[in-house]
This record gives structure tokens, sequence and C-alpha cells, in this order.
């Protein structure tokens, strides 16, 4: 199950008083729980505000609520109450493994650095965590 929120073309959310757009995702952007209702909202700005709308998931969750977690991100997958990605931190860098918690919003990396993406998709296919 998803979120939807309005996204300006050019980046940033609109906030609950539908009037600025903030750069990243939080607690004052506005929220719809369903598709309909963003559009209604949306087509009730004035027409010189464009907005796209973003379906917000569980495995998209890392890019807009772990606001410490910076890099490309090249694959999530949900385990219990915890989102496991593909993270290069850097253009260039070794791919690492982030294990983020959806309960407490902390990010944490695993040890391991992988050279290229052949060898961080096995170790992230069965990836199970310790903790």
């Amino acid at each position: 199950m998803g979120i939807f929120a309005l996204q300006s073309p050019a980046g940033g959310f609109l906030d609950e008083n539908l009037k600025q757009f903030n750069k990243r995702f939080d607690d004052w952007c506005v929220q719809f729980e369903d598709y309909e209702d963003a559009s209604l909202i949306s087509q009730s700005l004035p027409k010189r505000t464009s907005v796209n709308i973003v379906e917000i998931t569980p495995l998209s969750y890392p890019q807009y609520f772990f606001l410490n977690l910076e890099g490309n991100i090249h694959a999530t997958r949900q385990v219990e109450n915890k989102i496991i990605c593909v993270v290069e931190p850097f253009m260039g860098s070794n791919y690492r493994i982030a294990v983020c918690d959806l309960k407490t919003k902390h990010v944490r990396w695993t040890k391991s650095r992988y050279k290229n993406v052949m060898s961080v998709e096995g170790a992230f296919a069965n990836f199970t965590d310790p903790l």
C-alpha cells in the first residue's frame, strides 16, 4: 500500500498549505491515500502550478523517508519491517547494502563492500538480517 503526493516537475513536494514545494518529502508535505484525491487537488491548483502525482510505496520509501541514505539506490526489497537496499554511495564507489528500519527510520550499513553489480546481486538476493 502506498501514499500519493504532489511533486513539481522540477523536484520538491507540495506542502500541506498547497503554497510551496519542499525539497524533501517530510511530514509537512500533503499526502493522499488514493490517486483520485490527489488528482482532485492537483486540478484545483492555479493553472500556472504544474504538478505530477507520485505514488510512494514501501519499496520506494528509502529515497523519500530515509534522509540520511545518500547515493544511487539500485534495488530494494522488504524483509519484515526493514527495507534492504543496494546503494552506490557516490559515482564509481563500491556498492553497499543498507538496512532501513521502517519503525525507527534508522539506516544501518553492512560491513561488506562490493566491486561490481554481479557480486552485490548475490548478496542482496540472499540477504538475511542477523539482528
